[in-house]
């Protein structure tokens, strides 16, 4: 992929051909990828980490195997987020997810640009990441013959997300913070703020002894 002309202006937010050979069978592996890690069902942890890792192209070795099944799944405590399927994810390449952190089911994640959560972070279900982005002038956008956009998203450590949240292109939400169910996120949430609404605006500061500022 990092040869692809298309891929390189894609991940850096310019305009891109969404439409390009190999971009097209990323889609497809991700897909595939996404369809097994749904299909697993209950299957054990270290199969739900290695479905996942396929999915994000993340091809460190799995720890070798521990006959206590409690204690085999403690191996992926600092290394994996938990992901609760079904999941949808469009090239899996640019999404990275940090330890501890919980994927509630029904997550969908457009990672056109890189999008990062990070450690201990919380989503609630039906989650919605939508890093990609098209113009908003029609005689550019020319439907599907026209080119498409994206803008990075990063969601920070110890993160609450809660369910049915929108998260639009561009938008940084602070460590700490909360978003209340249903929010449709347009703007940087700064870190310890709670914010909820369509479109999401920050409500009050979140009182906690993490935050450096309030340890003041």
């Amino acid at each position: 992929m990092a040869q692809s002309k298309e891929w390189q202006k894609m991940i850096r937010g310019e305009l891109y051909w969404a439409w390009d050979e190999d971009l097209q069978a990323n889609r497809t592996r991700c897909k595939q990828a996404c369809d097994d890690f749904n299909a697993a069902g209950n299957a054990t942890r270290r199969e739900k980490v290695k479905l996942w890792r396929n999915i994000i192209c993340d091809t460190r070795a799995l720890p070798p195997v521990n006959s206590d099944p409690k204690a085999d799944e403690a191996l992926f405590e600092e290394t994996d987020p938990f992901v609760d399927g079904p999941i949808s994810v469009d090239h899996g390449l640019n999404f990275k997810v940090g330890k501890g952190t919980f994927l509630n089911f029904n997550l969908l994640v457009l990672d056109t640009c890189l999008i990062t959560i990070g450690e201990n972070v919380l989503f609630g279900p039906n989650v919605c990441i939508y890093g990609a982005t098209h113009p908003m002038d029609p005689a550019v956008r020319r439907g599907l013959k026209g080119p498409e956009g994206g803008k990075e998203v990063h969601i920070e450590d110890d993160v609450w997300i809660g369910g049915s949240v929108l998260v639009l292109a561009g938008v940084r939400i602070g460590k700490g913070s909360t978003v209340g169910a249903g929010s449709v996120v347009t703007k940087d949430v700064p870190p310890f703020h709670f914010a909820a609404g369509n479109p999401a605006r920050v409500i009050r500061r979140i009182e906690t002894s993490m935050d450096p500022e309030q340890q003041k």
